[in-house]
């Protein structure tokens, strides 16, 4: 019973069965040798309201039980019916309660005969016999009360063995165990004396003196008492060095009346007799990682080593900074740990709280007056005044090497009189901020600490578990470190949850961490939380850096720039960056880089993320965050729609809806979109989320029109996936708001990305219910747009006359509207489908045209290399091998210029046919082979079977009928699987010819 519920027999586990055999058994075991009532079995298993059965049940459990223990081969009867109820017979068996009260009746039995070591050993084994809290995962109100009562009998008997190691002189051993101890029982008195006492012992006067202090905060804070008796007592002996203190001799075992008291060391030290402090605190368990930046603190040290008498090194300083819970501490800590022999003349620490929202700061008159009791000055010699104490400080120092470490320090002039006046020692400082005064020396000991990588956060949650615990599942035991944010604060959270709930899987933790609603809370349990160490930092922001950190909370995009948080302030960019820079500063923000645009790029870490939502949500009204989010949203919106038109030229070949744009400056417009293509690639993940995000919250209109402009980013670049998942979220918005318009045009653009891929009966379906929206929505311009993109199905599929028809109806619509790019596009199309039909003077009288259009608007880089394209086609049919390569290669620089893939690889094909055409087959080779390896990254089918097709007439004209044959069958299977029957037909016949 003394941990998880266990019954062996032989050494073989007996199979328990549900709850409440485990509660019964529990509340026999509890009362081992005694008649437990059915009446109290049924209170214990239903609490106040037992079904009718319930005794029936109670029966049937004991029946269960009994089963159990026979199936085993326990032949007499362990469980035995007595009126009015059940009694658990022990005689002939082992409980390891009972063992255990036997053990510690021995074991104080020994103590009051003054034998130790054997009142050790006893309540060793005593301790031995607990794997876990007492009847771990037994449910039942009396038998959790009766647990919980054990749990506290182990406590006092683990501070009873403690005092029984410190009589016996091992207070030095001790001291891990009891810092541990206190901080899991903080109010604990007896520990706490144990603690104190073990410290002064071990020569750490310093450390003990500050234990109790920090005890009396404790108290008083928390309870509103000072501390008991016995503590304070202690507290005055040690201020007197009583020699009772001392640990006693103690006898042989047997041998004399009792311990005899050690002979005192020779007096306290004068009052400027050389006294060596050693005031950190215990290393860091399980601490994984930070190599590189343990090598630059290691730069404070380098030349502390026999040195020459009288000529001590400069002084040295370091820094470490980083967000709260990144580990700074625990770094400064171990750091000081592994050069502790550098610093003979002694070690200090002192926090200085600078992020305690429950004390002030510590001032640093109080930090020098207690440092200097440490160095060995008595309390009357220490002046009143912080000049004259800083005086004394810097003297006591002079010529004596020693490590301070002083940590949670918010300002510089917290710290500025603790600095050293002389050489020869070394101060280690973290903060949550830069310190922009401290000037470090040397330059590498200024550490910004950021996150655990992967590796380093799963090892330092399998040093805490166990690295057997999560070695079978390395795939969860990552996820679990990047939910966690590989910050080590809710690592270490995370993973002693685990370890004190065996019964939890990695995978089951995991799901309670992926509700992004719920995460802050499952790290935030117990005394260590991951939100308190978040809200010291957000208290001292100032307010507008804190309004905006907050405002940025409630954007789910992946990263952003100054422009944004202007918009979500309604302010100034500059304003915005500034206060990101001190967001930046105060580790609530990170740099991600410089992005196309040459804007610095922000980001959050997930659970800064999250905390900034959570207090958005709490200081902000919802009108207020609706209204922020709604002015990032349409500045997205707007930009992004000037990209388009800077791109193609102008706003055409779209549509639009109703959403109000939020006016850009000028200035700021030209500065971001100096290269459209690159802004919309700078932001692409961003305006995704956007996307989304909008989506979700209602704002439909928004959502589909920042769709539409982002396709001059899609078409260009391919980004297929990104395309279809933008329209998918926003026709679902559309369609549930009745949006016909938004539905009308998001049919349209899937259909585009089935086009793409040569899905082209679902692209064919698509843009026909693309069309009745329009017409139903009373949009001819959509309509005629329709026309512009089925014609390009209905071409592929051979039906050259639809095609033809359709263009003609869209091309006067486009020119009472204006739309100069779509009467372009009309135009190409018309020429492509006269060069189908054999007509290459009427194709080059349409592309001529086509040119000349392109050419009259600003931009429209797309447009122009298209027009030129099919011009340069229309030249390769006539013929015309030399004006056709000319304009091929006017496009190619088009499409190279914009990183247009598809375009490049439809240039490329062009170049390598006329080449062919030409006469000049290896070149033609060479350049089909680029365009092959171009068309492979654009997932284009129809682009590649037609390079295919090309290469095969390469190689076959080049007596290469086996390689040919290869391109030819690969480019049939292509053109069979996209339904594409007149290139089906050209490159059978081309393999008839090679036959």
């Amino acid at each position: 019973m003394l941990g998880p519920l266990t019954v062996t027999v032989g050494g073989r586990a007996v199979a328990l069965g549900g709850a409440r055999q485990r509660t019964v058994l529990g509340l026999l075991l509890l009362n081992a040798g005694r008649i437990v009532p059915v009446d109290t079995l049924v209170d214990v298993v239903w609490h106040d309201s037992p079904p009718a059965t319930a005794r029936t049940q109670i029966a049937i459990v004991i029946a269960a039980l009994r089963k159990a223990l026979k199936a085993e081969g326990v032949d007499e009867e362990v469980i035995a019916t007595g009126h009015p109820g059940y009694v658990l017979r022990v005689d002939g068996h082992a409980l390891d309660g009972l063992t255990f009260t036997g053990l510690v009746a021995e074991a104080e039995t020994a103590t009051r005969e003054h034998r130790p070591a054997d009142a050790a050993r006893a309540y060793g084994e005593a301790l031995g016999l607990w794997r876990g809290p007492a009847l771990a995962g037994v449910t039942g109100r009396a038998v959790e009360a009766e647990a919980a009562r054990w749990d506290e009998v182990r406590v006092n008997v683990h501070e009873a063995l403690t005092d029984v190691r410190l009589e016996l002189g091992q207070h030095q051993l001790l001291l891990p165990q009891l810092a541990a101890a206190v901080r899991e029982h903080p109010l604990r008195e007896r520990a706490r004396h144990q603690l104190i006492l073990a410290q002064y012992r071990s020569g750490r006067r310093a450390e003990a003196m500050e234990s109790f202090r920090e005890a009396r905060r404790r108290f008083i804070d928390e309870l509103g008492m000072a501390p008991g008796p016995e503590l304070v007592e202690l507290h005055e002996a040690i201020l007197r060095d009583d020699p009772s203190l001392l640990p006693a001799a103690v006898p042989p075992q047997g041998g004399g009346s009792g311990p005899v008291r050690q002979a005192p060391p020779a007096g306290p030290p004068g009052p400027r007799a050389l006294v060596v402090p050693s005031e950190l605190p215990p290393d860091v368990p399980g601490f994984a990682g930070r190599v590189e930046e343990l090598a630059a603190l290691d730069t404070l040290v380098q030349g502390l080593v026999d040195d020459p008498p009288g000529e001590p090194p400069a002084p040295t300083i370091g820094l470490i900074t980083g967000v709260a819970g990144v580990g700074k501490t625990g770094l400064a800590v171990r750091w000081a740990h592994r050069v502790r022999d550098r610093f003979p003349d002694g070690r200090l620490f002192a926090d200085l709280r600078g992020y305690d929202e429950q004390r002030e700061p510590t001032s640093a008159g109080d930090v020098l007056s207690r440092f200097l009791r440490s160095l060995g000055v008595e309390s009357d010699a220490i002046p009143e005044g912080l000049e004259d104490r800083t005086a004394l400080y810097r003297s006591v120092l002079a010529d004596r090497r020693v490590l301070l470490v002083l940590d949670n320090v918010r300002t510089f002039a917290q710290i500025r009189p603790l600095l050293p006046g002389s050489a020869g020692c070394t101060v280690l400082v973290t903060s949550r901020d830069q310190l922009e005064q401290l000037v470090t020396w040397p330059q590498p000991a200024r550490v910004r600490l950021g996150l655990l990588p992967e590796d380093r956060s799963v090892e330092l949650i399998g040093r805490i578990v166990g690295q057997a615990r999560i070695a079978d599942v390395p795939e969860e035991a990552t996820r679990l470190a990047e939910l966690c944010d590989r910050l080590p604060l809710a690592l270490r959270i995370a993973a002693a949850r685990l370890a004190s709930k065996p019964h939890w899987s990695v995978r089951h933790l995991v799901a309670r961490l992926s509700d992004e609603r719920r995460r802050l809370d499952e790290l935030s349990q117990g005394e260590s939380q991951v939100r308190a160490s978040f809200e010291l930092s957000h208290r001292y922001l100032p307010r507008d850096a804190a309004r905006l950190y907050r405002l940025l909370g409630l954007l789910s995009v992946p990263d952003f720039t100054a422009w944004v948080g202007a918009a979500l302030l309604d302010g100034g960019v500059l304003d915005a960056e500034r206060l990101m820079e001190h967001l930046v500063d105060t580790q609530f923000l990170q740099v991600v880089g410089v992005d196309a645009t040459g804007r610095l790029r922000y980001r959050f870490h997930d659970l800064m993320r999250l905390y900034a939502r959570e207090r958005a949500a709490e200081e902000e009204t919802e009108r207020d965050r609706a209204a922020a989010r709604d002015r990032a949203f349409r500045t997205y919106l707007t930009i992004a729609e000037q990209a388009y038109q800077r791109e193609y030229g102008g706003d055409y070949g779209t549509v639009h809806g109703d959403t109000p744009r939020r006016a850009v400056e000028p200035d700021l417009l030209d500065e971001l979109l100096t290269d459209a293509l690159g802004w919309l690639e700078a932001e692409r993940l961003s305006l995704i989320a956007v996307v989304e995000q909008s989506s979700r919250t209602g704002l439909h209109d928004l959502a589909w029109d920042l769709v539409m402009a982002m396709e001059a980013l899609f078409e260009s670049r391919n980004y297929l996936e990104d395309w279809q998942r933008c329209g998918e979220y926003a026709l679902e918005a559309a369609r549930a708001a009745g949006n016909l318009r938004g539905q009308a045009a998001l049919e349209a653009t899937l259909a585009s990305v089935d086009l793409r891929l040569r899905r082209l009966t679902e692209s064919a379906a698509r843009f026909e219910r693309a069309i009745a929206l329009f017409t139903e929505a009373g949009d001819p311009h959509g309509r005629a747009l329709m026309f512009n993109n089925i014609a390009l199905v209905d071409r592929i599929r051979g039906d050259l006359d639809l095609a033809a028809s359709r263009l003609w109806e869209a091309i006067p619509v486009f020119r009472a509207a204006g739309d100069r790019t779509s009467e372009i596009y009309a135009l190409q199309s018309l020429a492509q489908g006269a060069l189908d039909r054999g007509r290459p003077e009427s194709a080059l009288e349409l592309c001529q045209e086509a040119v000349r259009l392109s050419e009259s608007i600003t931009g429209y880089g797309r447009g122009k290399s298209q027009a030129r394209h099919r011009l340069a086609c229309a030249h390769l049919a006539l013929g015309h091998f030399e004006t056709a390569e000319v304009e091929f290669t006017r496009a190619l620089e088009i499409v190279r210029e914009r990183s247009d893939l598809l375009g490049l690889a439809y240039t490329l094909l062009g170049l390598g046919e006329t080449r062919l055409r030409a006469g000049a087959g290896e070149a033609a080779e060479r350049t089909l082979l680029e365009a092959l390896d171009v068309a492979r990254r654009t997932r284009s089918p129809m682009v590649e079977g037609q390079i295919r097709f090309a290469l095969g007439e390469v190689c076959l004209g080049g007596d290469r009928a086996e390689q040919g044959g290869e391109h030819l069958t690969a480019a049939l299977a292509i053109f069979r699987r996209i339904g594409s029957p007149p290139w089906e037909a050209k490159v059978t016949a081309a393999l008839n010819r090679g036959a």
